[in-house]
């Protein structure tokens, strides 16, 4: 007769050193083409930059090891692969600014902003050891995040940078709060919609064949469409307001499976663009740029023309399927190429092929996110790690189809790879909280305790009323027992 042994499943953490053996590589390796694309020669920083990443790279892996031993495997070479290529990238751009004696700098400031980013993520790791202790603090993150959002609006505090008004000034530099908030919200919405999630799917009348909620369940739904509209119309950030109804709605589907959320949340938006684009120039001059980008008048306007959008286009023209090579382009004619427009830089010199590549990337961290939802015990992690991955597709998304004109401009930045310092600070923090979770989902559940098995009755022994009745509560009562302590 066959037998299965009982063994232990020790975590490894191999692969994921591999592949971040792999990243750095990446990383590293273009940032070396670079230097002997335009210089013909390596640069003389190299061996900092590598020194840093390759340090920063190791030691979020000892971390790993060390706090979350089952935690997701890809999370992180992925991460460091497109945090490296950015630098890389940046640095070209550098290149190109210093020889038409524009300011740069910015892959020196942008190392700096990951170290710190690495720094975060690493005490997110060693200081939350349980994710669910997160959920005792819904509404205070609710305060926190709304907070964050309209902290831009105080007065000699909050700065506006190109019309709009989502930075603050903070010892010399700029810092955009709303990033961080979109974190401390995520954590309200998991909160909150893991609690009354019965409530919003209850069933309500039934409308072209779209089973709808109940009316007056529409209040969370409807106050979030508002305070994305007090957004966009006071700080004038069409990405942040985006970004944040569009993570309510996706985190609303998950805890409900009614598509008619999702259906309400693309009326209500399409609404409230159509609205301000009407009431408001700066976001009607956005649909303009986008609607009639190569009309002379629209061209050359300014502020608010599509001038920055068409030389991204034909950045990514010129590029074609296989790029220009790295340090081979012109991707200074284009306006922000660090930050907002670094896509286009990217497609430019590695053309459709390098820029799906790194799509895909991105893809992967969004499939491994939501697979850590999936696996997730508790409901809270579920909704928490599904809206963290949506929020780093969702951005992709906006800003790959603004500079490819599929959508307007909003000016949001693509995670990892654009120049922003708050921006890589909160991301990095986000695949913290997804490794920490992951963590979680992965490791192995403690074996159930089993109750004592009644001794076999002795065939000559007469067993009275009596001791069967005992034997009959001690087994229940031990039931009993270890129902409650699972409860527990």
């Amino acid at each position: 007769m066959a037998t299965v042994a009982a063994h232990e499943v020790r975590p490894g953490r191999g692969a994921e050193l591999g592949l971040l053996a792999l990243a750095l590589i990446v990383g590293i390796g273009a940032y070396a083409i670079v230097g002997l694309a335009t210089a013909g020669r390596l640069p003389a920083e190299l061996p900092r930059q590598a020194a840093v990443l390759t340090t920063l790279a190791v030691g979020m892996h000892v971390v790993l090891r060390w706090r979350a031993p089952w935690a997701d495997q890809v999370l992180l070479p992925a991460t460091v692969a497109l945090n490296g290529l950015g630098l890389a990238v940046i640095h070209r751009i550098d290149i190109a600014y210093a020889a038409r004696d524009k300011f740069a700098g910015f892959a020196d400031r942008q190392l700096g902003w990951t170290a710190l980013g690495m720094v975060f993520a690493a005490l997110v790791l060693i200081g939350l050891r349980d994710h669910r202790t997160l959920r005792r603090y819904t509404y205070t993150a609710m305060v926190v995040g709304l907070a964050l959002m309209v902290l831009p609006l105080v007065p000699g505090l909050g700065t506006e940078i190109n019309g709009a008004r989502i930075w603050i000034r903070l010892f010399g530099s700029s810092f955009q709060p709303a990033e961080v908030g979109k974190i401390a919200l995520a954590v309200f919405f998991a909160g909150y919609l893991v609690t009354n999630r019965e409530t919003l799917a209850l069933a309500g009348p039934k409308v072209l064949g779209l089973q709808l909620p109940r009316i007056r369940d529409l209040g969370p739904i409807l106050l979030a469409w508002l305070v994305s509209l007090a957004v966009l119309v006071f700080e004038r950030d069409l990405g942040t307001s985006l970004l944040f109804f569009g993570l309510f709605v996706a985190m609303l589907y998950l805890a409900t499976e009614r598509k008619s959320w999702v259906v309400i949340g693309l009326a209500l938006f399409a609404a409230g663009a159509t609205l301000a684009a009407s009431l408001f120039g700066h976001v009607a001059a956005r649909f303009t740029a986008w609607l009639h980008a190569f009309d002379n008048d629209v061209f050359n306007a300014s502020p608010g023309g599509s001038g920055q959008l068409v030389r991204g286009l034909f950045g990514l023209a010129s590029g074609g399927l296989f790029g220009t090579g790295l340090g081979q382009g012109r991707p200074d004619l284009v306006p922000f190429a660090e930050s907002d427009f670094i896509v286009a830089s990217i497609g430019e010199e590695l053309g459709l092929t390098g820029l799906m590549a790194i799509l895909v990337i991105y893809l992967v961290m969004t499939q491994r996110g939501l697979r850590t939802a999936i696996g997730v015990r508790d409901g809270f992690g579920k909704l928490f790690a599904g809206g963290m991955a949506f929020t780093v597709a969702f951005q992709c998304f906006v800003v790959v189809g603004g500079v490819t004109r599929l959508i307007p401009l909003t000016g949001l930045t693509m995670p990892f790879l654009a120049y922003g310092g708050s921006s890589l600070l909160a991301n990095w923090v986000i695949v913290a909280l997804l490794l920490r979770i992951s963590d979680s989902a992965r490791r192995p559940a403690p074996p159930a305790e089993q109750a004592p098995a009644a001794p076999e009755p002795d065939p000559g022994r007469t067993v009275t009323d009596d001791q069967l009745t005992e034997r009959i509560v001690v087994r229940t009562s031990t039931h009993g027992d270890d129902d409650g302590e699972g409860e527990r």
